[in-house]
């Protein structure tokens, strides 16, 4: 009898399912980003190509990749989360298509500054993230979940970040570039530190039967610091005072994942990927401080550990474990996908450490590394496109 729910389940769902659910569209987009954007930006250091004189080409690359790739998959993980945690849809069908949309607008903008208004520009991409947090914050606040409350905060605070990156470019607000994508990328680890001290531990414990714990202090600490840090660099505050939060924040990172079973995760890629990817937060905040007064070490360092390191590796091993879970498939990371955390690890090595090699490793290491980043998130898309755009093997909705 069961069989025959589940088949008739199954006759009733659209076979097509990239929009019931937000995970679906959002983490494809982010992988062919990634795997497009990345050549793009070598291309356009290479002086190949231009992507006009809106942002310059590093402040493009950075605003792509955080606000961009970084903020797809933000996107994904929170409309699907919060869904799950209030019992209420956030946006599928058409909401969840003019989210994508708008998402897409704002790539399509940057690519085309040379030739479109500033105004335009800067408004086309200061579209989605406002979107964003009203699909995600009414399910929140309309649950009364105060646990999550804290999201469309974050969500509010990237959109602060992002406008001031925009201001600048428009000259209206000198040095927002730099403050803007600095706050991002800490906004991005928040993020991180909230959602992975849930579900690092949780998932953990459950694949494997470790005694894992947190510790709630050291997690709030944890979380406290790093939102100082986001704030002292909001300010502008740069030397001593953010090295030292910077610091402290890795500590009590570190701190607090130490109970997590990462020893007991070797044997399971799913896993191991998570473990290794929060590795790099403590290990990026860490060098950022040490940046401070150690001058053979690049502040850079500290920032592509936190981003190539912690963003890409964490939002890989997420999308890949969302993908299969809402799926109804098991939690079994498919061989291509192994080797895409592999990939994504040697990326994030190669890019913190080709450059302490001199000035001669520097532009190899990044290609090096580009390369690296850029093939893990194509085979996701290649691997993991069908099961995002298919509907459910087990005949549920979503």
């Amino acid at each position: 009898m069961q069989d025959a729910v589940t088949l008739r389940r199954r006759t009733e769902l659209p076979r097509f399912a990239l929009l019931q659910k937000g995970f679906r569209p959002f983490f494809l987009l982010a992988a062919l980003w990634a795997a497009l954007a990345v050549p793009l930006w070598l291309v356009v250091l290479a002086g190949s190509v231009s992507v006009g004189s809106y942002l310059t080409p590093t402040y493009w690359h950075a605003h792509e990749m955080v606000f961009g790739f970084s903020l797809a998959v933000v996107a994904g993980f929170l409309l699907t989360a919060a869904g799950n945690w209030t019992k209420r849809e956030t946006a599928v069908g058409p909401p969840l298509l003019a989210l994508a949309l708008l998402w897409l607008l704002g790539r399509a903008a940057m690519l085309a500054s040379a030739v479109l208004p500033p105004v335009l520009v800067a408004g086309a991409n200061l579209l989605f993230l406002p979107a964003l947090g009203i699909a995600v914050g009414r399910v929140i606040v309309g649950a009364g979940s105060r646990r999550n409350y804290g999201f469309p905060i974050v969500i509010a605070a990237l959109f602060s970040a992002q406008l001031a990156v925009h201001l600048d470019a428009l000259g209206v607000a000198p040095g927002g570039q730099r403050i803007g994508t600095w706050v991002g990328v800490d906004l991005v680890v928040l993020l991180i530190l909230l959602v992975g001290g849930r579900i690092i531990p949780l998932f953990t414990r459950n694949a494997t039967g470790a005694q894992v714990k947190s510790v709630r202090w050291l997690d709030l600490s944890a979380i406290g610091a790093m939102a100082l840090l986001a704030l002292l660099d909001a300010a502008g505050t740069s030397g001593r005072a953010a090295a030292v939060v910077a610091g402290v924040t890795a500590v009590l990172a570190a701190a607090r994942a130490l109970r997590w079973g990462a020893g007991r995760s070797g044997r399971e890629p799913l896993l191991w990927v998570l473990h290794v990817g929060y590795a790099w937060i403590p290990l990026g905040l860490a060098l950022r401080a040490l940046s401070d007064v150690v001058p053979e070490v690049a502040p850079t360092l500290g920032l592509h550990a936190l981003t190539v390191g912690a963003i890409g590796t964490l939002t890989l091993g997420m999308m890949v474990r969302v993908a299969l879970g809402h799926t109804g498939r098991a939690l079994a990371a498919p061989r291509t996908m192994t080797v895409a955390f592999v990939l994504i690890t040697l990326s994030a090595l190669v890019r913190v450490l080709g450059p302490l090699g001199g000035i001669s490793w520097y532009l190899p290491s990044l290609h090096a590394a580009g390369t690296l980043f850029c093939l893990a998130f194509a085979l996701y898309a290649v691997r993991m496109g069908p099961v995002l755009v298919r509907a459910r093997v087990d005949g549920r909705p979503g």
